[in-house]
């Protein structure tokens, strides 16, 4: 089908769904587009093409939503049956998925085929995609760049056409920060408003959430229509939207909105002058548009609330290697994992259960904090990114780095949580604007609407209040419409 790559995933099902071409097609299509590209963007790390190709011939579709359109999974949590999913790590090239996840069977539902899984870092705790164990996915707009991550493979795919959607997830910013550096739109949902499980309601205390990268707002609104769900033995729920957000993405406010903005980093890290620039021709645009619109932002420190993300994903990894552990029948050691991973398993043994609860409360605090914000405010804009993509392995540690970060193990609890934070620190300079919505659960999207000097990709980012998703896709719509809009 050599038209496949001009289609989005709303325009492919439609042809299948009135009979212009059939699922095996598009997969084929798929398949063939990848075997072109993938070598240079090392964006999916297994295939399963042949079972793709089986389940799209044998398959009779009833007008599903996203019929017969080709879909990758992230090897991190999106598990089918009786299929490896190694979360980017050699500790787990063992494991085999013993059931599909409930995100993945909403998939299914939705008529998608699955083709493959993409690139992560291992464990998702990064914002590139460079895991030892598959090597770095690569950027379709300059491959000596990194496309972010944690779904890094996932925009790469998607960016470069392989497929028009790919399954992502978002636990600081892995969906939003990859949307940025390769040029499309990213929406991380309301807390509880996607599937999780089985076998895990909180994932990352709430922080993350499984959603999709896409090229077009329509597929971005179809996809959370087919997902939305109010599902009785999560830890966290949100009312079911009534209505369609598709068809309501299209429909103008009533009403002149306000809004607030900000280019500051909240840690106090650089930020560019692009990133800069792409904020405020947005708000130019709206204001244009007869909006209400003020330069401020929430009254939050930035810095101490990252610490307390931290102190979550050192407990989550802690508990995460306890459990591998257990399975294994032996100690996991540092030639098991990347060095993230094990600075963040000691830190998460060392801290208390005191240090955790009050981390979790700090959230809560963040999370007031942003409603009252929002109590004036119906839009937040920010950067997704303070700059454009990072080129490859400049964010991975050297070798003498490495060794003084093993050496911070036999420190204190507070030089290792220093250790810990300085680690991070050049990535956070990257995406310092993207955690708060996860901390507090409430929805927001990276919109590609500009394009560096040297032509790199820059999101902006969009945030509102919970359950409220509507209120950006109806913006990413309006902007989709405009001379801004730099995707699709």
């Amino acid at each position: 089908m050599k038209e496949y790559t001009n289609f989005d995933a709303v325009g492919l099902a439609s042809l299948v769904q009135t009979g212009q071409v059939e699922a095996n097609e598009l997969v084929e299509a798929s398949i063939a587009r990848a075997e072109e590209v993938n070598p240079g963007l090392n964006a999916i790390v297994k295939e399963r093409y042949d079972r793709a190709r089986k389940e799209a011939k044998e398959r009779r579709f009833q007008n599903e939503a996203f019929a017969g359109v080709p879909l990758l999974l992230k090897n991190l949590s999106h598990t089918i049956q009786g299929e490896p999913i190694t979360a980017g790590s050699a500790l787990l090239s063992h494991r085999i998925a013993q059931r599909d996840s409930h995100f993945v069977s909403r998939l299914k539902r939705a008529g998608f085929m699955m083709t493959g899984f993409t690139n992560t870092p291992e464990f998702g705790l990064k914002n590139i995609t460079e895991p030892k164990v598959y090597g770095p996915s690569r950027n379709p707009w300059g491959e000596a760049f990194s496309p972010g991550g944690s779904s890094g493979g996932a925009a790469a795919a998607v960016a470069a056409r392989i497929v028009p959607i790919a399954a992502a997830s978002d636990g600081g910013g892995s969906i939003r920060i990859p949307a940025s550096f390769t040029n499309l739109v990213g929406l991380k949902p309301t807390r509880g408003r996607i599937p999780v499980g089985p076998g895990v309601g909180r994932q990352w205390q709430g922080a993350a959430i499984d959603f999709v990268l896409s090229r077009s707002m329509r597929d971005s609104a179809r996809v959370l229509d087919e997902l939305q769900v109010y599902q009785k033995e999560a830890a966290f729920h949100t009312p079911i939207y009534e209505g369609s957000f598709e068809k309501q993405m299209a429909k103008a406010e009533k009403r002149n909105l306000r809004i607030a903005w900000n280019d500051r980093s909240p840690v106090g890290t650089p930020v560019s002058e692009a990133a800069k620039q792409a904020v405020r021709q947005v708000v130019r645009w709206l204001e244009a548009e007869g909006h209400y619109i003020e330069e401020c932002g929430p009254d939050i420190e930035g810095t101490t609330l990252m610490e307390q993300y931290y102190t979550m994903n050192a407990g989550e990894m802690a508990a995460l290697l306890s459990s591998i552990e257990r399975d294994l029948g032996r100690s996991v050691t540092r030639e098991d994992v990347e060095v993230e991973t094990w600075l963040l398993r000691h830190l998460g043994d060392r801290l208390s259960a005191a240090s955790y609860a009050s981390s979790l409360s700090a959230w809560d605090q963040a999370k007031a904090r942003m409603v009252r914000f929002q109590d004036t405010f119906d839009l937040y804009i920010t950067p997704t990114t303070a700059f454009s993509a990072p080129r490859v392995g400049e964010l991975t540690p050297t070798h003498n780095e490495v060794e003084r970060l093993y050496e911070s193990v036999e420190k204190s609890t507070e030089q290792l949580f220093e250790a810990v934070y300085e680690m991070f620190l050049p990535s956070l300079t990257y995406s310092p604007f993207t955690q708060l919505a996860n901390m507090t659960g409430l929805p927001a999207i990276s919109l590609p609407v500009y394009k560096t000097f040297e032509g790199m990709p820059l999101g902006v980012q969009v945030m509102t209040q919970a359950g409220q998703e509507h209120r950006l896709l109806q913006l990413g719509w309006q902007l989709e419409q405009s001379p801004l809009w730099e995707g699709g």
